[in-house]
């Protein structure tokens, strides 16, 4: 996968499938110096576009990991993402968006939900 960066394309997913194409002859020779690749829509194309293009494509293949998962999860809740749009461009439902956050066990993450009052034994 590839995102348009001013005249060129950035690698955004399969920068070991990008280097293999290129550092072997038989493959380079077959592919005539050119290598398959997904344009990312211009819409899409920022940091956390990006992360979650990677993560749907992932998933798609059965790659995703949890830990890895829910370090990411922090990090787009980090640039402002809430847990809508998590769970919209990644493809998780609203209980996945929560599991994952509380994976990272960060407070920060949970800093805008609404708790009860506690209550004691009198």
């Amino acid at each position: 996968m590839v995102a348009r960066q001013q005249r060129r394309h950035l690698v955004v997913d399969g920068f070991h499938r990008h280097l293999i194409g290129k550092s072997r002859p038989e493959l380079n020779r077959r592919l005539h110096g050119y290598l398959p690749v997904t344009l990312i829509n211009a819409e899409r194309e920022g940091q956390k576009e990006r992360i979650a293009a990677t993560i749907r494509h992932n998933r798609a293949r059965g790659k995703h990991q949890i830990a890895a998962m829910s370090d990411i999860v922090r990090d787009l809740h980090r640039q402002g993402w809430d847990d809508r749009r998590i769970g919209e461009e990644l493809g998780m439902d609203a209980d996945e968006v929560l599991r994952l956050k509380q994976i990272s066990g960060l407070t920060e993450l949970f800093a805008d939900e609404s708790f009860s009052e506690a209550w004691t034994v009198e």
